[in-house]
């Protein structure tokens, strides 16, 4: 009987980190994948680690209050493992939201149908194309050699390192910054030279009017920069793999 009782709280242990890590990664936490799909995905996955990495744990010594506490620590790191990488999957949606600003679309919004929430059309965009690119290239098996690898470092029913887990989630907040500005960066360039020319023009023809001019040639090149900009998203693949490798405190 504590045998059984052993066994399913190891699979209950392992079924909480997974389905906190999936409720908040990128693509398993969509809402426009059916419910019905993620738990059948979740309790598959769980039953595979379950099997893989069973759990030390002798349930005849363990209280009541004790169970819920070691739940409580896998619900932990499956919350800082899925927001770290929610987190570095976000710099190309941040890219274009900044150069949106720039086009003057900074009110423009759209519904976006993965998440259901409000969302800039431009930065939509880029973040679906990355997406496409992302699971073309099976990404997606990232995210499982992620929680595998979780696995290795904390096993199942071990007291979470909070230090460990926050340090991770400020680096990858810090690098979701540096990256979008970055990824932004070729772009803000032709927007300040526009500019330069748009005060050039006005001190040579102040009768001109700059703001009516402005306005449709930033919303034109800021269309031909994106065009130009976007087979190089793929690039992002490869840091985004190693920002993983170095953040996530597998």
């Amino acid at each position: 009987m504590e045998l059984m009782i052993g066994k399913l709280l190891g699979f209950v242990m392992v079924l909480t980190r997974i389905s906190a890590f999936f409720l908040v990664v990128p693509v398993f936490s969509w809402k426009v994948i059916p419910v019905r799909i993620k738990v059948a995905m979740t309790v598959l996955i769980s039953v595979f680690f379950s099997l893989v990495a069973p759990s030390a744990i002798n349930a005849g010594e363990i209280s009541p209050v004790e169970a819920a506490l070691l739940i409580a620590y896998e619900a932990t790191y499956g919350l800082a493992l899925g927001l770290i990488i929610a987190v570095l999957f976000a710099p190309v949606k941040l890219g274009g939201r900044i150069v949106e600003r720039q086009m003057g679309l900074a009110m423009a919004q759209v519904l976006d149908p993965l998440t259901g929430e409000r969302t800039q059309p431009l930065g939509l965009l880029l973040e679906t194309v990355f997406i496409v690119m992302f699971l073309s290239a099976n990404g997606h098996h990232l995210f499982l050699t992620a929680i595998s690898r979780s696995y290795e470092t904390f096993p199942a029913g071990s007291v979470p390192t909070i230090s460990i887990l926050a340090t991770g989630v400020i680096k990858a907040g810090s690098a979701m910054l540096v990256v979008g500005l970055k990824l932004a960066a070729p772009i803000l360039a032709a927007f300040l030279l526009l500019m330069v020319v748009l005060a050039v023009l006005a001190r040579i023809m102040p009768e001109m009017n700059i703001l009516f001019i402005s306005l449709p040639l930033r919303v034109g090149m800021g269309l031909l920069m994106m065009a130009i900009f976007m087979p190089f998203i793929y690039s992002f693949m490869s840091e985004f793999t190693g920002l993983l490798g170095k953040l996530l405190p597998v």
